[in-house]
């Protein structure tokens, strides 16, 4: 009697690992304690400093300058160096930071701490980034940069609202040393991810432009620097422009809708990423979004005709942007990563993350001042539908084509 030979199913390789799950959670509650101080930092300048709006503008603005200004850096020092040690070393300073918005007594030694705060920020963020890619299997890339966007928009979510709640019935203070504690819990557990070893490199590589920023990634950072340009306008301008059209309340909603079409679209769309689709998912992505802004930069007509139809298709709106943008992101951020060798991992999220950056600053210029010279947000809007229109141009002509040819796995 002969024995049946049976052949094992190939096994997915696992992707819920310990380190998986802590480096998500320390991520979420990093960027927990970040938001958790978004809303609240302006009434804390006017209140505490008796700060102009000017001014608010200003200090609020130099933790992003300073985010972005060390990014390309970051990724030549999580390069260079122990990744893992850059990154619980920043994750620490990030903390101990929050100390120093408590006891400055002058708004010089506040706009210090906050710059301070924007170069450890785009430093630990950068390693956080590039560590979950050490440790996702390659096969499952996209799957897992899905779920560690999740963290975020969880955080996105819910840190305004206890940052609203707590400043209703508690003091500064007290919200401060909420965002202590929960990045303390944050860096537990950032403590407990285990990182593959870095291979040591027997030479010392030359410095050069690519140990700063990844130039293969130069085209695609290109279309995603478009994409976020209508992105910055609206985190920052959509309140007002719902005023304009007569909608006064129910702005928390347009950004919970937008939070969960993020976070419903990553569940699927890093699967297909790992399938080998990143030019269709970020193609699709990118349709979805155009769609959204012209309907957007419609509603005015609209609402002149017809307030309730406005009022419907104003909620549509941050549906089809977080599906949209939520496509994309996992997407775009394995399209660098698959760019570069496994030395220039960091240098790849840096340039990913610095691209993304420089179009919400152009994003929160240009909104601004378009709105100002027009008198209305929506042409702002259409400018964002035309942003993105060339970004898929771009993206199409030029990155798609780029990305196939010069990808490395």
């Amino acid at each position: 009697m002969s024995a049946r030979k049976t052949f094992p199913l190939m096994a997915k390789e696992k992707l819920w690992t310990k380190d998986f799950v802590f480096i998500c959670m320390a991520n979420f509650l990093i960027c927990f304690a970040f938001y958790l101080l978004l809303p609240i930092l302006p009434l804390y300048l006017i209140e505490t400093f008796d700060a102009s709006q000017t001014l608010v503008g200003i200090i609020l603005s130099c933790y992003t300058v300073a985010a972005l200004t060390i990014r390309p850096f970051s990724g030549f020092i999580l390069d260079t160096f122990d990744r893992k040690k850059v990154y619980l070393l920043t994750y620490a300073l990030f903390i101990i930071i929050f100390f120093g918005y408590t006891y400055s007594k002058l708004i010089a030694l506040f706009i210090l701490f906050r710059i301070l705060h924007g170069l450890v920020f785009g430093t630990v963020t950068t390693a956080g980034n590039t560590i979950v890619v050490d440790i996702t299997p390659s096969a499952r890339r996209g799957e897992g940069l899905g779920y560690f966007g999740i963290a975020n928009n969880l955080s996105m979510a819910a840190g305004p609202m206890l940052a609203l709640f707590m400043h209703n019935h508690y003091s500064y203070d007290a919200i401060f040393y909420t965002a202590i504690a929960f990045g303390f819990v944050g860096f537990v557990l950032a403590c407990l991810v285990k990182t593959p070893e870095k291979p040591c490199c027997k030479e010392k590589e030359p410095i050069s432009l690519d140990r700063f920023f990844l130039k293969k990634g130069i085209i695609a950072g290109l279309s995603l620097m478009f994409l976020a340009i209508p992105y910055g306008m609206t985190t920052s301008y959509v309140a007002i422009y719902g005023q304009e059209l007569g909608i006064n309340s129910s702005m928390g909603l347009f950004f919970s809708i937008m939070a969960a079409g993020l976070i419903v679209s990553r569940l699927f769309s890093g699967q297909l990423v790992d399938k080998g689709r990143i030019p269709q998912v970020i193609s699709w992505g990118i349709g979805i979004t155009i769609v959204a802004f012209f309907v957007f930069s419609a509603l005015e007509p609209i609402n002149r005709t017809n307030h309730t139809i406005c009022l419907a298709l104003f909620f549509m709106v941050p549906a089809l942007l977080g599906v949209g943008y939520g496509m994309m992101f996992p997407a775009y951020n394995t399209l660098f990563v698959n760019l570069a060798p496994h030395n220039r991992r960091a240098t790849a999220s840096s340039t990913y993350l610095t691209s993304w950056d420089v179009g919400i600053g152009i994003g929160l210029v240009l909104g601004g001042n378009i709105a100002e010279l027009t008198s209305t947000h929506a042409l702002a809007y259409f400018a964002g539908f035309l942003s993105n229109s060339i970004a898929l141009f771009v993206f199409m002509r030029y990155a798609a084509p780029h990305f196939l040819k010069n990808k490395l796995r």
